[in-house]
């Protein structure tokens, strides 16, 4: 199956694995005008969770030839899902899973909060933390940064993050949370961005969001340094999180048993199934084409032949666990999630705290204004989100959620 439709009007081809009339305007707009950047090589592959985002459009995907844009990659450095399939069932869970929320809630800090006591959740990251003083001097240079930054390792943050209890259709329990590289990575891309905008060679781009840096200068050395730090940040910020996790849930489930995550990369069997983490804001090097690029996924995920993934639907919704078909024309990817068909602004304004609780029944999470904006209609159809991509990935696991906890 080739991509759903090619979206007209840009030098370089937009091919689309959803229908362009169910993408808002804007960010059609959006699309055209990355593949006019000089850089783009070949084609910009746009994923069925498609929708605007800052500077470039989330669920895209963009190989560029000696550049890279940070807005390509977003502000969440790193940001990305982790999931591990459990030794327990649903018949292990108990029937009120308030005390295990109330638990992962005490264990996980949200929104703006970081672990007080740090030294215990940082233990293994020696290399991480020797990289710090390098780092742009946004981050670098503040007084007590390292220390703040270390504090916030093993912490959820707020928006569409997530911590999940889930069930797949053989009624195994799993675990799976959404996070990224939490202000750390957020300081590090809006500096870079604002620094690329001041390039000359970018005074003419329709929208400076996009600017770029480019091979073999300076500031793409440095941004490159600061990136992969992120990106590292973010991943050990989950499997910090999941660590934290087991532990709160043994608490009250003391049979609980996770698998040892794999190591990085496709074919790696049952044990990749079962443990899997995986950005969906971030860089690699890869060949495409013929050529060796710079690859931005910001909304979606890696889906080479053999390898796991995760894409999560929304409170009260599936999500899945895929293994990619690694399909040349997406640049060997897949899409992030769901994808907002709305506005957090208009999604408070639209719907109800008694809406959100219809709509999240059998799960056990916040049903309070605070996190109304995350209601389950907020977000596109997972299913036909995943029905658009079967050429893309194979669905290994559906899950549903039974416990939520929110930032």
């Amino acid at each position: 199956m080739s991509p759903v439709d090619e979206l007209s009007g840009a030098a370089a081809p937009i091919w689309m694995w959803t229908r362009p009339h169910e993408v808002e305007s804007a960010a059609l707009d959006q699309l055209r005008t990355i593949a006019d950047l000089p850089y783009v090589h070949h084609h910009v592959a746009v994923m069925p969770d498609v929708h605007l985002g800052k500077g470039a459009t989330v669920g895209s995907v963009i190989a560029l030839r000696d550049a890279v844009s940070p807005a390509a990659v977003g502000v969440d450095i790193g940001c990305g899902m982790a999931a591990v399939r459990t030794s327990l069932t649903a018949a292990d869970l108990p029937d009120d899973l308030g005390p295990l929320r109330a638990a992962v809630e005490a264990a996980i800090p949200v929104g703006y909060r970081g672990h007080a006591e740090i030294s215990r959740r940082v233990r293994g990251y020696d290399d991480l933390w020797a990289g710090f003083d390098d780092l742009h001097p946004s981050v670098s240079g503040r007084s007590g940064g390292l220390d703040r930054v270390m504090a916030q390792m093993g912490s959820l943050g707020s928006g569409n993050h997530f911590v999940e209890l889930c069930l797949d259709t053989t009624d195994a329990v799993w675990l799976m949370l959404h996070s990224g590289s939490r202000n750390v990575g957020k300081t590090l891309a809006e500096a870079h961005i604002a620094a690329a905008k001041k390039l000359p060679h970018n005074a003419g781009l329709p929208d400076r969001d996009l600017a770029v840096f480019l091979a073999g200068t300076p500031e793409m050395a440095a941004y490159r340094r600061d990136l992969d730090w992120a990106q590292a940040y973010a991943r050990y910020n989950r499997e910090t999180m999941l660590g934290l996790y087991v532990e709160a849930l043994r608490t009250q489930l003391p049979r609980l048993r996770v698998p040892t995550p794999p190591a990085d990369g496709p074919h790696a069997g049952d044990a990749a199934f079962a443990a899997v983490n995986c950005h969906h804001n971030y860089v690699a090097e890869e060949h495409h084409y013929g050529a060796d690029v710079l690859v931005t996924r910001k909304g979606a995920i890696s889906a080479r032949a053999g390898e796991y993934g995760i894409i999560p639907g929304s409170m009260g919704t599936r999500s899945y666990i895929v293994r990619g078909l690694g399909n040349p024309e997406s640049f060997h990817s897949a899409s992030h999630g769901a994808g907002r068909r709305m506005s957090r602004t208009r999604a408070r304004k639209e719907f109800t705290t008694d809406d959100l609780a219809a709509q999240t029944i059998g799960v056990e999470c916040r049903k309070d204004p605070g996190v109304l904006d995350e209601i389950p209609a907020a977000y596109k159809d997972i299913e036909a989100v995943i029905a658009y991509q079967d050429d893309l990935v194979d669905v290994a696991a559906e899950l549903h959620a039974v416990l939520c906890v929110k930032g």
